[in-house]
């Protein structure tokens, strides 16, 4: 061929400087790996089915036929709430940003995410994937807190109520956790939200149910459970959600979400044995409520330690779970009579609280790179330590102060006749039939 024209010589160049300029978008682009992407979409949509149906069957079947359905409005209220109030500003305080109290709003409503940009925290997938992942826990934790004010709590108040706990009490703990706050660079370990998730929890929830005060008949009715077979239909529904609350919290197709999907189904196991022979040696019989708050402590309690533990001391931390937590359900409520409806503090707070602790002592290296204290490292339990503090003041601190401030606004109890014919006709002019 001829030598080439004066003006395939000037765009020549040109072309290779868009060549060049559009290299580091491909390479960006190419970081987002596919199997990793698959994965976590399907880990979002499990941690989803926690909340609907899992924890609004798994609560409404343990309390009365009267109040089934306002249990389950809860739940699914906290969907809808908290979904919004993520996308609009939730997920960019968690998550954006690395100060040390809180994150920026930088993606407020998502301004500036693309289709390809990724979050520090998480390289290989989306970060739109990445914050709808983690929407799903922050709704959770938000629907979990009711379990201790099931049927005595004004609907109003519920969701003024879960607005404020979104806003003061989890954004806040979620970034000092994992969004590069304060507790992260301290080295807290908490793989998949024993404080962030349970702790926060269970302690707002022992506090929601101290200052709304008692159910009527407490200790002189029968408030048994209307169905438990919905809630045994909850507890499996979390049980296999859980694989993507904690296996996905590796964030990645890995072994380490294997390792921790293997510790969350063989502590939950254990705990289920733990409680059920713990019933069959007092009581002489095994109850099936028994079991399956023994499978959702083993889960809760296996949580923050999930991605750092090997399968043995997961069955060691399950049965530690059945252990303290029937303790906390039985004794110490018996002991200080706190009326904790759904024993969110007994399941959720201890369980919380103890698997975080354990994570200081059984972390092993070669799984999650931090050594705990059976590695020779009893400094790390306690960081453990401090997080369980930090998270027991400020979240119960924060509740104290939101109940009342929302009780000058709107009562936060049902009146007593309305508790009396139950919250689903009084909150929703609906009722079982």
């Amino acid at each position: 061929m001829g030598a080439p024209s004066r003006a395939v010589r000037l765009i020549a160049p040109l072309g290779l400087a868009t060549l060049l300029s559009a290299t580091p978008a491909r390479a960006e682009t190419s970081a987002i790996n596919a199997a990793d992407t698959a994965w976590m979409i399907v880990a979002t949509a499990l941690v989803l089915m926690m909340t609907i149906p899992g924890l609004a069957l798994f609560y409404s079947g343990m309390v009365r036929k009267k109040n089934v359905l306002a249990t389950m409005a809860q739940s699914l209220s906290a969907v809808a709430i908290v979904s919004i109030l993520w996308v609009m500003f939730g997920y960019s305080l968690a998550f954006v940003g690395d100060g040390p109290w809180i994150g920026t709003l930088d993606r407020w409503f998502l301004a500036g995410m693309t289709m390809d940009g990724v979050n520090p925290a998480a390289k290989t997938i989306p970060e739109a994937l990445f914050m709808l992942y983690q929407m799903t826990f922050a709704i959770i934790t938000v629907a979990l807190v009711a379990g201790s004010v099931a049927d005595r709590m004004r609907f109003s108040a519920y969701l003024w109520f879960s607005v404020g706990w979104f806003i003061f009490a989890y954004i806040p703990l979620a970034h000092w956790v994992w969004g590069g706050g304060f507790l992260a660079n301290l080295g807290v370990l908490d793989f998949a939200g024993g404080l962030v998730v349970h702790l926060s929890a269970g302690v707002s929830g022992l506090v929601a149910a101290q200052v709304l005060g008692r159910r009527h008949g407490y200790g002189s009715e029968n408030l048994s459970p209307f169905d438990l077979s919905l809630a045994v239909i909850g507890t499996g529904l979390l049980w296999v959600g859980w694989f993507g609350f904690n296996g996905g919290s590796a964030l990645a197709v890995s072994s380490r979400a294997v390792m921790a999907i293997i510790a969350t189904h063989l502590s939950a196991c254990a705990g289920a044995l733990t409680w059920g022979a713990i019933e069959w040696a007092t009581r002489r019989k095994p109850s099936v409520l028994g079991m399956i708050s023994g499978a959702v402590a083993g889960l809760g309690t296996i949580t923050p330690a999930s991605g750092f533990v090997e399968p043995w001391h997961a069955v060691i931390i399950g049965i530690i779970a059945g252990l303290v937590c029937f303790w906390a359900c039985t004794w110490l409520k018996l002991r200080f009579k706190y009326d904790d409806s759904l024993d969110v503090f007994g399941v959720h707070g201890i369980g919380g609280m103890a698997g975080t602790l354990l994570a200081g002592v059984f972390a092993t290296s070669a799984i999650g790179g931090t050594a705990g204290l059976l590695e020779g490292r009893p400094q790390q339990l306690l960081i453990q330590l401090a997080g369980v503090a930090v998270t027991l003041v400020w979240c119960g601190g924060v509740t104290f102060v939101l109940l009342k401030l929302v009780s000058a606004f709107v009562p936060l109890r049902v009146s007593l006749q309305q508790e009396l014919e139950g919250l689903d006709i009084s909150q929703h002019g609906e009722a079982l039939q």
